[in-house]
């Protein structure tokens, strides 16, 4: 039978190349994401390969995702992959200087937005006694560095909820994966940055980071593994990067 799979934040970055690899599986693909003629563009392009249906909500929005999830046609109802990728990256400065609704913005994205999506959708996978969920975390969610404290207590949530998951849900067939990637190339940066393309551009410079394609590679290996593997947890840093901060540029 032909999986489908759930993907949050699909319109672009990883998600968009996790959309894109899955379809080229042929995996049936819900579409997740706040932007509706993204979400077009993107059935568009995708149904050539695969089947493929939207939900406009923002994972933050707890009844909006309860709404959409639960009111899946019948023959989408049963989701047996889901990529719990939707988060974000707002403003870089000390504690002391932190703005609060940079902050809100993180943990309600990154911690409470996943927990969401996923309460939405676990029960259904315990009930079938299968399923697969895929947590996008980031190095910073195991190495804490400064002037990004509150984004890297919110992707260490995600490294210890991706742990909570595996032992709780273990029983129930549901492998968990996490996946934390190191510095990536995409609009990530742009909007950490409010928009200042020049201070974004820089996170770049003089090495090649990774692309959102390694990352979906990495995914796709983690969910096609044998029945009796569970690729736990995968760190993956561009050549160049030796720790969350630590990158040698040329």
């Amino acid at each position: 039978m032909t999986p489908t799979a759930l993907i949050t934040g699909s319109t672009s970055g990883i998600g968009l190349a996790i959309a894109t690899a899955f379809s080229k599986l042929k995996y049936r693909l819900i579409l997740c994401g706040r932007r509706q003629e993204r979400l077009d563009e993107l059935q568009q392009t995708l149904s050539r390969d695969s089947a493929c249906y939207t939900l406009n909500f923002d994972v933050r929005d707890r009844a909006a995702v309860e709404t959409a999830i639960a009111t899946l046609p019948a023959d989408w109802k049963t989701i047996d992959i889901l990529i719990n990728n939707a988060g974000n990256a707002h403003g870089m400065g000390p504690i002391h200087e932190g703005d609060v609704d940079d902050w809100d913005a993180m943990i309600d994205g990154n911690v409470k937005g996943l927990l969401y999506v996923t309460r939405a959708v676990a029960p259904g996978m315990v009930a079938n006694g299968h399923g697969h969920i895929v947590n996008i975390s980031s190095i910073a969610g195991k190495q804490t560095y400064a002037n990004g404290g509150v984004y890297c207590a919110s992707k260490a949530a995600v490294e210890a909820l991706s742990e909570g998951m595996r032992l709780d849900l273990t029983q129930y067939g549901i492998k968990i994966t996490n996946v934390a990637p190191g510095a990536v190339e995409t609009e990530f940066s742009l909007v950490r940055f409010k928009g200042d393309e020049a201070r974004a551009a820089k996170i770049y410079e003089g090495f090649s980071p990774l692309t959102a394609t390694d990352i979906a590679d990495a995914v796709v290996y983690a969910v096609t593994a044998p029945p009796h593997v569970t690729i736990a947890d995968m760190t993956i840093l561009a050549s160049a990067q030796a720790a969350a901060t630590t990158i040698h540029r040329k």
